[in-house]
């Protein structure tokens, strides 16, 4: 299969119902966020980051691209045919229970800290700002989404928060505070 199709030189995609959509309809602009933002978590995992910080990362890659997968797909003909492209309730505490473990590590909060430190606590920084752009881009969708995925990226934001945290402390590299 060639990459390129020729199909998208008018400025339209397919969604996975096979209709056309533009490429600046909202919900392309969407899961074009999401798809930044795993990219952006491919960075980090590049960027001499901990292992055990690294599988969480790619774990979080996979359920992005389920997260666009359900972007892409309005009429919900997808989901019921590929359930690795399926954001739920377990996905959520997963995130949760990942920011608990995290936290228990790090000291408390005082005051606001700069984007900075290591190159991979610098990248999931950027990844934080990229998932709340991106939940902005879904909460515009109309008709609205499954909730459920407004809830995965409001949490996904506030774990990445914590993982340039986290990246910082193992890397040792200590957070400057505002």
């Amino acid at each position: 299969m060639k990459i390129y199709t020729r199909t998208g030189d008018t400025g339209e995609t397919s969604l996975f119902s096979g209709d056309r959509a533009r490429k600046d309809d909202p919900r392309v602009d969407a899961y074009g966020e999401i798809d930044e933002l795993n990219a952006w978590l491919g960075l980090a995992r590049a960027s001499k980051l901990d292992p055990a910080l690294g599988q969480d990362l790619e774990a979080l890659q996979r359920d992005l691209f389920a997260l666009g997968a359900q972007l892409a797909d309005p009429a919900d003909t997808l989901a019921p045919r590929v359930t690795k492209a399926v954001i739920d309730d377990d996905h959520i505490r997963r995130i949760e229970q990942l920011i608990d473990r995290l936290e228990g590590e790090l000291s408390p909060l005082r005051r606001f800290i700069l984007a900075g430190g290591t190159e991979a606590g610098a990248a999931l920084h950027v990844a934080r700002t990229v998932c709340r752009r991106a939940e902005r881009r879904m909460v515009a969708l109309d008709p609205p989404i499954d909730p459920v995925l407004l809830r995965y990226v409001n949490r996904l934001s506030d774990l990445l928060f914590v993982l340039a945290r986290a990246a910082n402390h193992r890397g040792g590299v200590p957070e400057t505070q505002w």
